[in-house]
């Protein structure tokens, strides 16, 4: 069944015209006349829709049934990812959506490859969110997961944030997962870049709260990391035991 983001409040009922990124999607699917889909707005729950009219550029749906469904985990889990190059960060991004992140926040570190600074931070931002949303459309969740725009390490380290747990991945950590107690509340990742982060940033880290989570014997890449440790969170905590 194509499911497809609307970036605003879907109305109650009757017909409605599909903005034009969606329509060249229905397009490019092939769909005809009659055929259903599904719409979601983020806001919660998704709407039955048959499409009635599609021209060249131009698609009208009849909005049906609204379904109450949330796919969202009951573990609250956010992800400070270490900025990575290429495709590393988009797969990072999409698979963690798959496995239920709710904030990414990309950071920028001592290591990392990739500089981002004025308006190709914003564009990297914008692409993310993008990656994001695909990825909600194609997983099944219908509330986007929040992409905040991209900062220093330092700077994140000087925040307030809420949480149960702040995990820092670790190579040298020498805390599993069975070692920690249930969350009562948020849990925060922390993954670094290709190289990881410097001992510097962890000894940062740590100073402000964070702990080690180790993950085993193995050296894992940064696209790897925070995944693995996201899978066995919603494993032991989440919704994938």
């Amino acid at each position: 069944m194509p499911r497809f983001f609307i970036p605003e409040t879907l109305p109650q009922a009757g017909e409605y015209a599909l903005p034009d990124d969606v329509v060249r999607h229905v397009q490019v699917l092939r769909m005809r006349a009659d055929d259903e889909m599904r719409l979601f707005d983020g806001s919660g729950g998704e709407v039955r829709a048959i499409l009635r009219d599609l021209g060249k550029r131009h698609a009208r749906v009849e909005l049906g049934e609204r379904l109450t469904i949330s796919r969202e985990s009951p573990l609250t889990l956010c992800l400070a990812q270490g900025v990575s190059t290429g495709e590393r960060m988009d797969f990072t991004l999409q698979k963690g959506v798959e496995l239920g992140i709710s904030v990414f926040q990309p950071l920028v570190t001592e290591r990392a490859v990739l500089r981002l600074g004025g308006e190709r931070a914003g564009r990297k931002t914008e692409r993310w969110r993008d990656i994001v949303q695909a990825a909600c459309e194609q997983c099944g969740r219908n509330t986007i997961p929040e992409v905040l725009p991209s900062m220093t390490l330092d700077a994140f380290l000087q925040q307030s944030l809420e949480a149960s747990h702040r995990l820092l991945l670790s190579p040298v950590g020498n805390r599993r997962l069975a070692d920690y107690a249930p969350p009562q509340g948020k849990v925060w990742l922390m993954a670094g870049p290709e190289g990881g982060l410097s001992d510097g940033e962890e000894q940062a880290a740590f100073a402000r709260g964070w702990t080690p989570l180790a993950l085993g014997p193995r050296v894992l890449r940064t696209e790897t990391a925070a995944l693995a440790a996201a899978a066995a969170l919603q494993t032991v905590w989440g919704d994938l035991g």
